[in-house]
């Protein structure tokens, strides 16, 4: 049975793939339909790319396999709150359904105070222990 932990452990695996490349350890899927049809994780230091977000090019990836801008009928599974600029992003989109693992409570976009589309529903916290762990350790071996 898909579960929103089963996608959740897809998009930890975006993440701990990152890792390799020093990118903070943020990854993301979208799925429709049970099928992923986009994956991302963070890529700002690669591209040199302040907006090159885990959740930015998974947006980008699944509306070119579905053929068009809005990600209707989609759920994005990402291992850390979106930031303002995702969920944005997010909300232009329209996205059905977002679930995310650790929150952000300093960059998170609801520490902001903001929402996502009206119609959009959000689950927090799926694998959240796990998810906070992977963005702590990666920022503990900097220090």
């Amino acid at each position: 049975m898909f579960t929103d932990e089963y996608f959740m452990k897809m998009a930890y695996q975006e993440a701990t793939y990152v890792l390799e490349k020093d990118e903070v350890p943020v990854g993301c899927i979208v799925v429709h339909q049970n099928r992923i049809i986009a994956r991302g994780y963070n890529l700002t230091e690669t591209l040199n790319d302040v907006t090159a977000h885990a959740e930015m090019q998974a947006i980008t990836a699944a509306a070119q396999s579905l053929g068009g801008k809005y990600l209707i009928d989609c759920t994005l599974y990402v291992t850390l709150e979106p930031c303002v600029m995702c969920a944005g992003a997010l909300a232009w989109a329209q996205i059905s359904k977002v679930v995310f693992g650790a929150r952000d409570v300093h960059r998170g976009y609801q520490s902001k105070g903001l929402a996502l589309h009206p119609k959009t529903e959000v689950i927090g916290g799926i694998m959240e222990e796990a998810c906070s762990a992977l963005i702590k350790d990666f920022f503990k071996s900097k220090r």
